[in-house]
């Protein structure tokens, strides 16, 4: 009897302690990449493609900050499962690796393709799902569980923001303007549109006017005319949701996802790759290090899983020594009930959701305002080892996302210290993402910025790789200050007055936000009030970068293409008549070309030399970008091969003069 006490004892212990982990690794295809294509000395790669089995222990410290864990289903052993979709791309010998696992956090489950410079190098590359709320083909998902309580349905009460950028019939509910079309919609607990309420607006600061429940439904009209066919998970407005106005939802939703349980897949995930001694991992003693790399809502999703502590593993071995953060200078709301990880909170889209609350800095910091104290890497701190980090930027995150505030004191008035773990970089003069072409943004009506920092951040990324590896330094931070004034409000960044192109000097401010008393805004988790409440006298101050005689800005990382321009490069742009006139434009720049002759210019009282004045010929234009690119090489800020290839691009650009 004692024997068999004892055995119990040991098994609920057991239970009890277990660790989070990867119990089963499945893989569904394996293939050569590229068609066998060779990449440099390190020769082909080869292609899985496969599924993560993994559990969770809810009562495990290193799991209790997920929200609603302890409302999650479990197994036999008292655990929380889910299952993953992973890709991994390694070269077929792995001994001509450079052993760096390089996780590449797909965005709203896209998998962008590797980089061919750095496969040459033997990059180890690792993609899995994390979003638990997806649908679609060709995507990587995360199979999470549903939270109930005592075996019933959870609801609560949602706000959402429905915006589109052409006349559309239906929308995903609880969607939002970023992922509404491949967002998994939290039900409505009834289809009666009289338990919900829908408004419109064009301007955030307007008074929103009511739509009347005649002219929606929870319904799709996709395939055919309002009304539509009864949804619990669309909405549709008679006429279409028109792009000139933001539309704001408020109705009862049920069933939350476990969502946070990303954050352990992806810790999981990473530290079976890196540390499992067991057959099925096939990278088994192969990895010295692994780098974690995020591109906008990925890059945020990221300073969140170094916040919220999941870059120890259940062993608190590090999960990532390295991290580049691009693009993404907020929070995420993955851990929140009814969390919804595609939001932007940009000055026009998503304002009034949670993901832009302090602490904002990568130090340890005070907010006076909120009361707030802390930063990104409180948790790191605490584990003991800190992870090297690159954050790089494009002009649009000052002036859409309040970049300065990771930097500066919430006055404005003075610069904060950088941890010396910390680099970043801004791309003086590029927007979110550079557009492919210059083609006129039907948004705004201007050219859309090609300003591209591809080059540069690749260079980067390879200096955060001999950081990791090698512990040799990456060049010095080169963003815009207050010390160099090189940051200024919005109306004192020396906007020269140009023909034809609006400046309002608008930008995303910010108040303190407070969403109810069971949200923590500090660890951006819980559970977000119904009447969430803006503190108007609690206002931060937000600078941009300031520009000089060509309106290019001034302070930061310059690209090649700013360093010998063609024209002026923005991060930022207004909406035009139609869309909410005025307003910034989502995530949208402009590219507005020098004249190329004196006279031209004249005529359009354009300040700005023209290309003939500051160039005077197609050969000192080429001899240029050649003194510009042999610099920026030198600098460790471009690749040779990148070097070149710009230059033969400049020398075939005679129709410039």
């Amino acid at each position: 009897m004692k024997k068999t006490l004892l055995l119990l004892f040991f098994l609920s212990l057991w239970a009890f302690t277990s660790e989070a982990r990867i119990i089963r690794i499945v893989i569904d295809k394996t293939e050569l990449y590229a068609n066998g294509r060779q990449f440099g000395s390190v020769g082909q790669y080869q292609r899985l493609t496969g599924r993560a089995f993994g559990e969770v222990n809810p009562a495990d410290t290193h799991n209790t900050i997920i929200q609603d864990i302890a409302l999650a289903p479990r197994n036999e052993r008292g655990m929380v499962e889910y299952e993953m979709e992973f890709i991994m791309l390694k070269p077929l010998d792995l001994n001509k690796s450079n052993h760096l696992l390089f996780y590449n956090v797909p965005n709203r489950g896209n998998v962008f393709g590797a980089d061919t410079t750095l496969m040459k190098r033997g990059y180890i590359y690792l993609w899995s799902g994390w979003q638990g709320d997806i649908f679609g083909d060709n995507k990587l998902k995360i199979k999470v569980p549903v939270a109930t309580e005592n075996g019933k349905e959870i609801i609560g009460k949602l706000h959402a923001e429905l915006i589109v950028s052409e006349n559309t019939p239906t929308q995903n509910l609880s969607g939002g303007a970023f992922s509404a079309q491949f967002h998994k919609a939290y039900e409505t607990v009834s289809l009666d549109n009289a338990t919900a309420t829908l408004t419109r607006r064009i301007h955030a600061a307007d008074e929103p006017e009511r739509v009347p429940n005649t002219d929606w439904a929870f319904a799709d009209c996709t395939k055919e005319a309002f009304p539509g066919k009864p949804s619990t998970t669309q909405i549709s407005v008679k006429g279409g949701f028109d792009p000139n106005y933001i539309y704001e939802l408020d109705y009862t939703a049920k069933n939350p996802l476990v969502l946070g349980l990303g954050f352990a897949a992806t810790r999981d995930i990473v530290s079976f790759f890196r540390y499992a001694q067991q057959a099925d991992n096939l990278l088994m003693n192969q990895t010295k290090a692994a780098i974690g790399v995020g591109v906008s809502q990925c890059g945020n999703y990221l300073r969140s899983f170094l916040h919220l502590g999941f870059n120890a593993d259940e062993d608190n071995k590090p999960v990532f020594e390295g991290v580049n953060v691009h693009i993404g200078p907020r929070r995420i709301t993955l851990n929140v009930r009814f969390g919804r990880p595609g939001g932007g909170g940009m000055q026009h889209e998503e304002i009034f959701f949670p993901g832009n609350e302090p602490p904002f800095t990568w130090s340890n910091t005070l907010d006076p305002l909120s009361g707030i104290e802390g930063g990104m890497l409180d948790a790191c701190q605490q584990q003991g080892f800190l992870p090297k980090i690159m954050h790089t930027l494009s002009s649009t995150e000052y002036w859409q996302s309040r970049m300065s505030l990771r930097t500066t004191d919430v006055y404005g008035s003075k610069d904060l210290s950088v941890p010396d773990n910390v680099r970043i970089y801004l791309f003086s003069g590029t927007q979110h993402t550079p557009a492919f072409n210059t083609n006129v943004n039907k948004m705004t009506g201007f050219m859309g910025n090609s300003n591209s920092y591809t080059d540069v951040w690749r260079a980067l990324q390879i200096a955060l790789e001999k950081w990791v590896l090698e512990g040799t330094k990456p060049p010095k931070s080169m963003y815009p200050t207050v010390r160099s004034k090189t940051l200024a409000k919005a109306h004192e960044i020396g906007w020269q007055t140009m023909f034809n192109v609006p400046f309002r000097g608008l930008v995303n401010g910010l108040k303190v936000r407070d969403f109810g008393p069971q949200f923590d805004e500090k660890m951006m988790t819980g559970i977000i009030g119904e009447n969430p409440t803006v503190k108007k006298d609690k206002s931060y101050t937000v600078l941009v970068p300031k520009v000089d005689e060509d309106n290019n800005e001034t302070g930061g990382l310059e690209t090649l293409t700013l360093r010998v321009p063609l024209g002026t490069y923005t991060g930022w742009s207004l909406r035009k008549a139609g869309y909410g006139e005025g307003d910034l434009a989502v995530l949208e720049g402009m590219y507005i070309p020098f004249a190329k002759t004196r006279a031209e210019r004249l005529v359009n009282s354009d300040t700005r030399l023209s290309l003939e004045e500051r160039y005077q010929s197609h050969e000192n234009y080429v001899k240029k970008v050649k003194k510009a690119a042999k610099k920026m090489v030198k600098q460790r800020l471009m690749l040779p091969e990148d070097a070149e290839r710009e230059i033969r691009k400049a020398e075939n650009m005679t129709n410039l003069f």
